[in-house]
């Protein structure tokens, strides 16, 4: 029995969405999506929240020893800065529903 997929929105469909709901044109809505992506972008270092949703931070990852699959020799990770997104309780409850 195959499974049927279900294929996430794309930018054009939830900027269509999104205009549905506010009542303005597809045009300002996909202006606003795009908008919103480069404040994040720009914000994200100090922390940015979409509130609802959740936070964009920069986290210090530490320096680690690994393992190669293929050959299974250990290799030194060095520590870098990467970008993460918290997801907030509000929506985690939304989705998953409430305990």
């Amino acid at each position: 029995m195959a499974k049927a997929t279900v294929k996430p929105l794309t930018k054009s469909q939830v900027a269509a969405a999104l205009a549905e709901k506010c009542g303005c044109s597809k045009k300002q809505s996909k202006e606003f999506l795009e908008n919103l992506a480069c404040l994040a972008y720009k914000e994200a270092k100090k922390g940015f929240t979409l509130p609802g949703l959740g936070k964009l931070v920069l986290v210090n990852r530490k320096a680690r020893v690994g393992r190669n699959p293929q050959t299974g020799e250990e290799i030194q990770i060095p520590a870098k800065k990467v970008v993460k997104f918290r997801v907030a309780k509000a929506a985690k409850d939304a989705i998953l529903g409430a305990k």
